[in-house]
C-alpha cells in the first residue's frame, strides 16, 4: 500500500515512521514548512511536498495528521475521488473528509503522542468510515499497527477525546503539583517515580475504584488534617487535596 502522509508534526511523525516500519510505502510528505516535510520525509523514504496542489494521486491513502484547527482548510484543497482519506483527530467529524473523496473516515490514536517517541510504543486505535465496507478497510490497515483496534463513531470518538482529558493531562497536572511541591519542600521528585508507574502498572488488571490507597481511602482523618496543615503555606494545593479527599471519601 503506498500512503501519503499529510502533517508533518507529532502524529503525522509517528503514523509515518510506524506505517513505514511495517513496511508501508510512504510516497510523500507534505508541509507547509519546507524543512519539516524534508525532515520526515529523509526518515521514511518519501517525496517532501510543500505545496498541497502538488500532492500526487497515485497514492492507496492519504492520512490527514494536521491539528483539529487546520483539517477543514487542507480538506477544502483537496479533491481525491476513489481514494482512502483518514483524518487522526479525536474531536473532529468523520464528514469533513465527505466532499474530498467517497472513501473516507478516522484513524485515532488513542495515546499520548511525541515525535521522538519508540515506534514500538503501543497505540489502540478507534477507527470510523464512510460505510462497512470502508471501516472493516481501515480496521484491516489499524490492526497491522496495532492489535487493539475499537470501532467507534463521531459521538463515541469525543466521549473518548474527554475521558483521555481525564486520564491524562489532568493526572499530569497532579503530577505537575506534586513537582511543584516537592522543589519547594526540598524533596527529590523521583522518589515518587515507582509509585507512579506501580499505579499506573495496576490499572491494566484492575478498575481504578480497586486502586486507591493513602489517608482518604482509609478514612484516616487524622492523618488528611496533618496533611491540610502542612499546606497551610500553599493554599491553593491545600484546597486541591481538601477536594480530592472528600470526592476520594464521598464516591467510595
Amino acid at each position: 500500500m503506498q500512503v501519503t502522509i499529510i502533517g508533518s508534526g507529532n502524529v503525522a511523525t509517528v503514523l509515518a515512521k510506524l506505517m513505514f516500519s511495517k513496511g508501508y510505502n510512504i510516497m510523500e510528505v507534505f508541509s507547509h514548512t519546507p524543512p519539516h516535510a524534508e525532515a520526515l520525509a529523509k526518515q521514511v523514504g518519501a517525496k517532501a511536498v510543500d505545496n498541497i496542489s502538488e500532492l500526487s494521486d497515485g497514492a492507496d491513502t492519504y492520512i490527514i495528521a494536521v491539528s483539529d484547527k487546520a483539517i477543514e482548510s487542507i480538506c477544502a484543497q483537496l479533491k481525491l475521488h476513489g481514494k482512502l482519506v483518514l483524518h487522526t483527530a479525536g474531536s473532529v467529524s468523520k464528514d469533513v473528509l465527505k466532499n474530498v473523496s467517497d472513501r473516507y473516515g478516522v484513524l485515532y490514536p488513542v495515546q499520548s503522542i511525541r515525535k521522538n517517541m519508540d515506534v514500538q510504543t503501543p497505540i489502540p486505535f478507534l477507527v470510523d468510515g464512510s460505510h462497512e465496507a470502508v471501516i472493516q478497510e481501515i480496521e484491516a490497515l489499524a490492526g497491522t499497527l496495532n492489535t487493539k483496534v475499537v470501532r467507534g463513531g463521531d459521538q463515541q470518538r469525543v466521549k473518548l477525546h474527554v475521558a483521555a482529558v481525564f486520564a491524562c493531562n489532568f493526572v499530569n497536572y497532579m503530577y505537575l503539583q506534586s513537582a511543584i511541591y516537592c522543589e519547594r519542600e526540598h524533596i527529590d521528585f523521583s522518589l515518587l517515580q515507582s509509585l507512579i508507574e506501580e499505579t499506573a502498572n495496576r490499572l491494566r488488571f484492575h478498575h481504578p475504584s480497586e486502586v486507591f490507597t493513602g489517608p482518604a481511602v482509609r478514612r484516616d482523618i487524622g492523618t488528611v488534617n496533618r496533611h491540610l496543615a502542612l499546606l497551610e503555606a500553599y493554599p491553593d494545593l491545600q484546597d486541591m487535596y481538601r477536594l480530592l479527599s472528600n470526592k476520594i471519601m464521598g464516591s467510595l
